[in-house]
């Protein structure tokens, strides 16, 4: 893990070097948010509606940012799927992951995503399930199985990998950091901010996956 992230750091601060940072600036004009903590929220989504993004997202963080007076998109009408399995399924899509993985300076890419009617995804804000927590609290198997993530996993790795475009939030440790960053330049980013929020996101994956790994390691063990 730590020697991935310090690959991770080297190659970010090499490619941001090499990248006129004027041309790399990126406006934000879609958001997909999905998220389990919503605590401390309220300001980042403040001041991306100030900055004119639009929301797409689903369930309770689609109910939580129209409580809160805004415009929210489903990703359901974009998917035209309903939330299935029990929720399991939400917004495991090619119209939401194309939207985050197409590549905006990739002729290719950019006619793919016209010919079947995807829209691009310039911010992914994504607070994963608690595993950890949900460990921790003695609960049962089949609950701590149900809270190891899948679509924000996703989501995050999705994002990170296509920071040359996109913006990631991958936990609500980087809400304050986002808002930091719309109260001083408005709904646009850098990309040394997006290397930097891609780098967080695969530490957040990497150490999401490490947690479920050790317990699937330790109930393993303790079947034999």
């Amino acid at each position: 893990m730590y020697g991935f992230i310090s690959f991770f750091r080297n190659f970010a601060s090499l490619k941001i070097k090499s990248i006129n940072m004027t041309t790399a600036d990126k406006t934000i004009k879609t958001a997909l948010i999905s998220v389990f903590h919503k605590d401390g929220l309220e300001d980042l989504l403040a001041e991306l509606h100030a900055g004119g993004v639009k929301f797409l997202s689903t369930g309770g963080t689609q109910h939580f940012i129209e409580s809160l007076g805004y415009d929210c998109q489903t990703v359901e009408s974009l998917t035209t799927y309903p939330s299935i399995l029990g929720g399991r399924v939400k917004t495991l899509h090619p119209k939401v992951f194309g939207g985050i993985l197409g590549r905006r300076d990739n002729e290719g890419d950019r006619e793919q995503m016209q010919q079947y009617e995807i829209p691009e995804i310039d911010l992914v804000i994504v607070d994963l399930y608690p595993f950890e927590d949900t460990v921790a609290s003695g609960a049962s198997e089949q609950d701590i199985i149900e809270k190891i993530d899948i679509g924000g996993i996703s989501l995050i790795r999705a994002a990170a990998k296509n920071f040359a475009d996109v913006v990631i939030v991958p936990s609500k440790a980087e809400y304050g950091l986002l808002t930091d960053i719309l109260r001083k330049k408005g709904a646009q980013t850098n990309l040394a901010e997006r290397f930097m929020l891609a780098e967080r996101a695969f530490g957040v994956s990497s150490h999401y996956d490490t947690a479920i790994h050790a317990w699937f390691a330790e109930k393993s063990s303790s079947r034999k």
